[in-house]
């Protein structure tokens, strides 16, 4: 039996966690189908931006404790965090449309989207790492510093605070909170938007996105963005815009 599900609107593919009597928990044979999936995406022309969420009542309850226990060495642990990383990873734009509730390694399938979209009533956001006495993994605490800021990572990690869609939204987890029963239709009207360019364009430019920790000062600032730029302007996209622009202009004068 299939443990995730996947459908396409237009260009973009829409991925659901499909196990919902364990509340989405991931397994590793769950990450194996989530890796499939997206790759063939990546390699597929007419996809160019994927969603992501979770069959009702939950969005991903976080580890199967019995994939968990049964990999207690590092590579072992590091097969637990295959889906959510191929996701992190993806050179596709991602919107996470969070559905339910979001807990422990759950919510680093959140932590790994572009884009997070919330239902209004029933989001939740969960760390709870702590409660069941295990340290954070997979890069959770950087996620969330990264993406929230150092005191709602100590809140959410030492603290248990757990928090619901306004709240992640003023914090900045969260892009937009929309009413549950719009979530899906909300959320697929956004990936259309970053589907519908260049593919390759918009992956160069997720790329240098995601790089900017490694700018430090303004200069560097330009010499990051300049070579992908100078590629962009060989593409036929921008080539046809200028032609477009020079016949306009030449047929004025």
């Amino acid at each position: 039996m299939s443990l995730i599900r996947t459908e396409t609107r237009g260009r973009v593919g829409i991925l659901t966690f499909d196990d919902p009597d364990k509340r989405n928990a991931i397994t590793r044979a769950m990450n194996d189908e989530i890796v499939a999936a997206v790759e063939a995406w990546e390699a597929d022309p007419d996809i160019g931006a994927m969603v992501f969420t979770g069959a009702p009542p939950a969005f991903c309850a976080g580890a199967d404790l019995g994939d968990l226990l049964a990999d207690q060495d590092p590579a072992g642990m590091k097969k637990i965090y295959e889906g959510f990383l191929r996701i992190a990873h993806t050179s596709l734009p991602t919107v996470a449309a969070v559905n339910g509730a979001a807990v422990g390694a759950g919510f680093n399938m959140v932590l790994a989207a572009d884009v997070v979209i919330a239902a209004r009533d029933k989001a939740r956001f969960d760390s709870r790492f702590l409660q069941i006495g295990l340290h954070p993994g997979g890069g959770h605490t950087w996620r969330l510093r990264s993406v929230a800021g150092r005191q709602t990572t100590m809140a959410m990690v030492l603290f248990s605070e757990v928090v619901r869609a306004d709240e992640a939204h003023r914090l900045g987890l969260v892009w937009k909170v929309v009413d549950d029963v719009a979530l899906i239709d909300e959320a697929v009207a956004l990936a259309e938007v970053a589907a519908g360019r260049d593919k390759e364009l918009v992956a160069r430019t997720k790329a240098t996105i995601l790089s900017l920790d490694e700018v430090t000062e303004s200069n560097q600032a330009v010499e990051h963005e300049l070579h992908p730029q100078l590629w962009s302007m060989q593409q036929g996209t921008f080539r046809a815009l200028v032609e477009r622009l020079q016949k306009k202009i030449s047929s004025h004068d």
